[in-house]
Formats: C-alpha cells, structure tokens, sequence
C-alpha cells in the first residue's frame, strides 16, 4: 500500500544504472579530454568522444523530462475532472491559485479531504510537503513515471 514515507518511485534502470553510467562515461570522457590536451596529444578523438558521452548524458535525462512533463499534463486534467465530479464546477479559477508542485501534491488526497484541502492549501500556501503530511485519506498512483 502506497503512503507519504514509501510514494517516492525508483525506476532502477534509470536512476541507478542508466543515468550513473553515462555520467561516469561523460566524466571519464572529459578527463581523456584533459589528459590529451595537457599532453599536447591529437584532440579530435577526444572531442568526438567526449560530444558523444554528452549525447549519450542527455537522452536519458530529456526522456525523463519528458515523461515528467506528459505525467504533469496528466494530473491536470486528472484534478479537472475530479474537481468537477465532486462540485460540480469548473476548475479553472482554482487552478490558477495553486502552484504545479501544489496540485500534484493534492492529487493523492482523497475525494472526501481533497475539496477541503484544496482550499486550506491556498488559504495558507501550503507547500507541497505540507499538503502531503496533511492527507490523511491516501490514495495510492501506482502508474506515476
């Protein structure tokens, strides 16, 4: 069961193999890059080496940013619509007091605490941390990137 203390997701593939290996390639790429140059050795390799260990650093690291985003755009319509089920009104003028990082936050409260929560998050400005301490009523988003 999904609560507070274990919602943050790991992909391990990404975050623990993917991403620290290009890391490491684009570290070790750079200090190639150095030693050459302190060398006087010949930098074309090494620069081609080193633009690919970038392009190898970036794919992963956009494709990240763009599932997050997908993922935003989602909760968005997911609270649209969820707001408008339980009230019956659009969500727009709410929408537009709270922050991105807000509106995820609230997307795990349940549909009995979210309205109410809602409100009291932009009453006092809560920040996401806070509003996820507050929800009592966790619902669980096994699908999240």
């Amino acid at each position: 069961m999904q609560t507070y203390s274990n919602h943050i997701r790991y992909y391990p593939l990404h975050h623990f193999v993917i991403t620290p290996l290009s890391l490491v390639f684009l570290s070790w790429s750079i200090y190639n890059l150095a030693e050459a140059y302190v060398d006087r050795s010949d930098l074309s390799f090494y620069i081609y080496l080193l633009v690919g260990a970038i392009i190898l650093f970036l794919i992963p690291v956009i494709a990240r940013i763009y599932a997050l985003k997908n993922q935003n755009r989602i909760i968005r319509l997911e609270m649209r619509l969820r707001y408008f089920q339980l009230t019956g009104k659009s969500f727009s003028e709410m929408e537009k007091k709270l922050s991105l990082s807000q509106l995820i936050a609230l997307r795990f409260a349940g549909d009995g605490e979210l309205v109410p929560l809602m409100e009291k998050a932009i009453d006092q400005n809560l920040k996401a941390l806070s509003i996820k301490k507050a929800i009592t009523d966790w619902q669980g988003d096994y699908l999240r990137v």
